[in-house]
């Protein structure tokens, strides 16, 4: 199986309903599951007062301002790493230009850590994500600026 034929494999699963799977077909193998994210219950109150929502036109704006233009997206569903190691110094800040191939996260996959390198030459305009939080198939990492 080529990336490709993997990643579309990973898009479909993730869009699907199904919680994992398995495939072992020819020497190739490969295992996917999806995180689960336990939600505490919380008794409503008896008598609430209305509360005024956000409009959500106020929010949208916002979010797609803060990630337009230029993006680069994760290749794989993971976890998101911006350091080799714990104590290791991050592998870019925002403002920080980058060359094509430098390494610009770890991208954690089934106990894999695979490195993201930079597909062209950059600035760092702002990084989309927090250490170690999860992410998704082409789910933009980085606002970028293409030098």
């Amino acid at each position: 199986m080529d990336m490709k034929q993997i990643k579309s494999l990973m898009k479909e699963f993730d869009e699907s309903t199904l919680s994992s799977i398995k495939i072992n077909k020819e020497g190739f193998s490969i295992e996917l599951e999806k995180a689960t994210i336990a939600t505490p219950l919380v008794a409503a109150p008896v008598a609430a007062a209305p509360v005024a929502a956000a409009p959500v036109a106020a929010i949208i704006p916002a979010i797609a301002e803060e990630i337009t233009g230029d993006k680069i997206l994760s290749p794989m569903v993971g976890t998101y790493y911006n350091a080799p190691s714990p104590d290791s110094p991050v592998f870019v800040k925002e403002g920080d230009i980058v060359k094509k191939g430098q390494p610009l996260a770890i991208l954690e996959a089934m106990k894999i850590m695979n490195e993201l390198e930079a597909e062209f030459d950059c600035k760092i305009l702002k990084i989309l994500v927090e250490d170690g939080k999860p992410v998704e198939y082409d789910m933009p990492l980085f606002a970028v600026e293409k030098i």
